[in-house]
């Protein structure tokens, strides 16, 4: 007989060597304790190629037995939501759910929940969203909810836990759950994210996103730790129905001519330094070369300070200004969400326009004083870097200008996303200011190649 133990996120693993064969693919001999050892995310594979080659065993790992998860009060499940765990329930209760945000992707877990019947960890990105997903849980299923993070280390048979607590509390909890759910699943792939999942024995994942935009090797790392998409559908399917309709809307702005003249004499200085030192920042190393050689290269400080100066430029364009408060005028009386690419710039269009500003820095009690003012309609206007890009739910928020911001896709999306949960009534726009002549043009194709971006009704001033 084999005999399966659970310590500090690894199995262990004891009994005769034939009847171990049929698992050491997943296993290395540990010397220090003469056994094979395994990690806690392959419990289910041993399990049941144990059971495939008739090979009793006795489980010391698993801590965790069934257990009725029934749901009150909550609506009909729709179409799609339905369709999206059977998808997942095919896939052996292995796999990502890809849904637009706004869509209901809580709800499509709580119905896996109450369906697996199993004790279950909610892995989340913030404690905004860890207080947000345990008032969820605790209407839908009439019990008290674990928390781990921000203070609090309550472990339930359903708890919902921050990335980070996960990361540091797994080894020691990692066999009392039969399901993992992973919210905004999208950050997973990270180095020190993905020790979660290969910490916990779960036999059951379910991962959620609206943007997981892998490459080859995100891919791999998903179908490793959670299992592969099983299920997607994107915003432009949902337009009209679950989502609010939308419109995209992209203005370019000149620079002034001392702008202009000042944003060429950086640019032209900074592109001269990356030219000479052969940099290529469409290697996977060519931004930390350009760092390494700024720092140490003859001309590598002004390079670097000219970067910076022309990309203060682009962002904070007089114009954009003006665009702004047109903008304001034009929307009055709506919700509207700024974004910017850096605190600076957010900081700035407060002061300017006397305006709430939410980023990172901003303490808790704050922010929530802000986001509830803004839900009352008290700060009609609400600025932000980075911090509302996923994960806040603002469904009265209407209008979003994109006042600067990075070349990803998956955060462009992210704040489409943002105004899109669904009234009365509502029409949404996402407004994109670009600084014409500058990197932000290239910078604006980049994060626009996405489905949802790609119709036949965006307008272009």
């Amino acid at each position: 007989m084999v005999r399966i133990e659970f310590q500090h996120g690894t199995l262990l693993l004891a009994g005769p060597e034939g009847e171990l064969a049929a698992v050491r693919a997943w296993c290395v001999f540990d010397e220090r304790v003469g056994r094979w050892r395994a990690e806690g995310c392959e419990y289910a594979r041993i399990v049941l190629a144990l059971r495939a080659a008739g090979v009793a065993y006795e489980d010391l790992a698993r801590a965790f037995a069934p257990v009725d998860l029934p749901l009150a009060g909550e609506p009909d499940a729709r179409d799609y939501q339905e369709a999206a765990v059977a998808a997942w329930e095919n896939a052996s209760r292995r796999g990502v759910v890809v849904l637009p945000t706004g869509s209901g992707k809580s709800f499509v877990a709580r119905l896996a929940i109450s369906r697996t019947r199993r004790p279950t960890l909610v892995v989340v990105p913030t404690l905004d969203l860890m207080a947000q997903w345990a008032s969820q849980l605790e209407r839908a299923f009439g019990r008290q909810i674990g928390l781990l993070g921000g203070g609090n280390r309550d472990v339930r048979e359903l708890t919902v836990s921050t990335y980070d607590s996960a990361v540091l509390c797994m080894e020691f909890m990692g066999n009392r759950f039969g399901l993992l759910v992973v919210d905004e699943c999208h950050h997973l792939p990270g180095p020190v994210n993905r020790s979660l999942a290969r910490l916990c024995l779960a036999p059951f994942r379910l991962g959620l996103t609206a943007t997981p935009e892998m490459d080859g090797r995100e891919e791999e790392v998903y179908g490793e730790l959670v299992g592969g998409i099983c299920y997607r559908i994107d915003i432009d399917e949902l337009e009209g129905e679950v989502l609010a309709p939308y419109h995209t809307r992209r203005i370019s702005l000149e620079l002034e001519a001392d702008e202009a003249e000042e944003y060429a004499r950086h640019r032209q200085l900074y592109v001269s330094f990356v030219r000479a030192n052969g940099i290529d920042f469409g290697s996977p190393s060519g931004w930390s070369r350009f760092l390494v050689l700024c720092a140490r290269a003859p001309g590598g400080r002004e390079a670097f300070r000219s970067y910076l100066e022309q990309r203060r430029i682009a962002r904070t364009a007089r114009a954009k200004f003006r665009q702004l408060w047109e903008l304001f005028r034009a929307h009055r009386g709506e919700r509207v969400l700024v974004f910017t690419a850096d605190n600076d710039t957010a900081y700035e269009i407060g002061q300017r326009f006397l305006l709430p500003v939410i980023t990172h820095h901003t303490k808790v009690t704050e922010r929530r004083e802000f986001l509830d003012g803004f839900r009352a309609g008290l700060y009609p206007i609400l600025v932000t870097s980075k911090v509302l890009n996923e994960g806040v739910d603002v469904p009265e928020a209407s209008v979003g200008i994109v006042v600067s911001g990075s070349g990803s896709i998956r955060e462009h999306v992210q704040r489409l996303g943002r105004i899109l949960r669904p009234a009365a009534g509502k029409q949404a726009v996402l407004y994109e200011l670009v600084s014409e002549g500058t990197g932000e043009s290239y910078t604006s194709e980049r994060r626009r190649q996405h489905r949802a971006y790609q119709r036949p009704r965006p307008l272009s001033h």
